[in-house]
């Protein structure tokens, strides 16, 4: 059996390039649809050529050499002497099943940075923002600021506008000259004009506000402070200004999801923008045997990029060659990753955000001023000791959101940077999602 683990764009191309090769593929998804976080919509898909959504959605529905299991939440894996054993939950049941080869695409999630008053009910990401609206038809609140730095912002802004809400801002922390930066990835891809005039349109459509160097730097239910950045995320001095909102929905790109893959053992390594990905081949291979990766696991660049990718392991997991048209398109998806990574980087001024008692670890209820004591007064040398004085990273999301920043922090109290070794150690962890004893005790089945 082949089995892809994850839905969105990078998980369906997969599919449907082995099942039109004429072999069967099973999905694993988390999701109740197909379609991933980019894709996730009650009905039909919205939004810029949302049309090419259709094609996947369509064969993984019809094409009987797919088989697509929603709601199914991998919680573990491990080499057996015919594959591999994947585990995983669906309606509180534990199941197994057995593939001969995997394709990990498995996606990234929103990347959060701490500030005052993160921890209060009308903070959200922009992932999360676009999923009540996609996936349910909620918008998030009535007077919305969207802000923090990438194009993602643009169609969660434009998308709550479209559904009835009201954008009080748009907040791009970067300028948009940085972009002169990466002259060859724009002119390879100039379909990125084209998609940059839709969403101008929407903007000025529904008069959406956007201004560039400015970013929520704190939040207190009813409005938030609005400060002027600068290109490493420094608040300008006297710039910060209070803006009523219901929510404020606060992104700083992605971080991919690596669990699986590092439970796995395959290699990893560290982008330019620190984030931890794997490290494959051209032909999507990953370090350990029959398993390729595909997607933001290898590298945040957007779905263009994934679609490539993932289609690029179907085909090399059915021993298909692969097209020089679709190794250039994947040369070119890349280099406009790396444009991304060079006008939107995330710089270490957010540190100066928090006060004392601002929250770090959500979970665990661990605050700057905790974080800060486990260095001076308990003696913490790396992030790893103070989470165990602090139990910082210990809670339900096991550090997905805060372990890079609590990392982060103490190498700042340390006067030293992140270390590759402990940035692939924060963001990797034994158990994938969690599951409680009674559903492990219940025993499972296995297909």
């Amino acid at each position: 059996m082949i089995l892809v683990i994850g839905g969105g764009p990078a998980g369906l191309a997969a599919a449907v390039a082995i099942a039109r090769n004429g072999q069967e593929v099973t999905i694993l998804d988390s999701a109740p649809r197909a379609g991933g976080q980019y894709w996730r919509h009650r009905t039909r898909v919205d939004g810029y050529k949302s049309e090419k959504s259709a094609m996947y959605l369509q064969e993984v529905a019809q094409n009987p050499l797919i088989h697509f299991i929603s709601g199914a939440n991998v919680w573990s894996a491990s080499r057996v002497k015919d594959g591999f054993a994947i585990n995983y939950l669906v309606s509180g049941n534990e199941l197994t099943v057995t593939a001969q080869k995997l394709i990990l695409a498995t996606g990234a999630f929103d990347r959060s940075l701490p500030f005052a008053g993160w921890d209060l009910p009308g903070v959200m990401t922009p992932g999360a923002a676009q999923s009540l609206l996609k996936g349910h038809g909620v918008l998030a609140g009535r007077r919305v600021i969207v802000a923090g730095t990438g194009p993602f912002l643009l169609p969660v802004a434009t998308g709550i506008a479209a559904a009835g809400g009201t954008v009080v801002g748009l907040y791009e922390a970067q300028s948009p000259l940085r972009w002169a930066l990466s002259p060859v990835a724009l002119l390879l891809n100039p379909s990125k004009f084209a998609e940059l005039l839709y969403y101008a349109k929407q903007v000025r459509k529904y008069r959406i506000r956007i201004q560039f160097g400015k970013g929520v730097t704190a939040f207190d239910t009813h409005s938030a402070v609005v400060s002027r950045l600068s290109s490493d995320l420094e608040v300008v001095a006297g710039s910060e200004e209070k803006i009523e909102c219901d929510v404020v929905a606060v992104g700083w790109g992605f971080t991919p999801d690596v669990t699986l893959g590092g439970i796995l053992g395959c290699a990893q390594k560290v982008d330019l923008d620190g984030t931890v990905i794997f490290n494959v081949d051209q032909n999507q291979r990953s370090s350990q045997k029959d398993i390729w990766i595909a997607g933001e696991a290898t590298g945040i660049g957007g779905s263009d990029l994934a679609l490539v990718e993932g289609e690029i392991a179907g085909l090399d997991c059915v021993g298909i060659g692969i097209s020089p048209s679709l190794a250039f398109r994947k040369i070119r998806k890349t280099l406009f990753a790396r444009a991304l990574q060079k006008s939107y980087p995330v710089g270490n001024g957010w540190k100066k955000w928090s006060r004392n008692t601002t929250k770090i670890c959500r979970c665990e209820e661990v605050s700057l001023q905790d974080i800060a004591d486990s260095v001076t007064d308990l003696g913490a040398f790396d992030s790893r000791t103070a989470k165990l004085f602090t139990r910082a990273g210990m809670g339900l999301c096991q550090g997905r959101i805060c372990s890079r920043n609590v990392s982060e922090i103490v190498a700042g109290l340390q006067g030293c940077q992140v270390s590759d070794n402990e940035r692939i150690g924060y963001s990797n962890r034994p158990i994938a999602t969690p599951i409680s004893l009674g559903e492990l005790s219940d025993g499972k089945s296995t297909k």
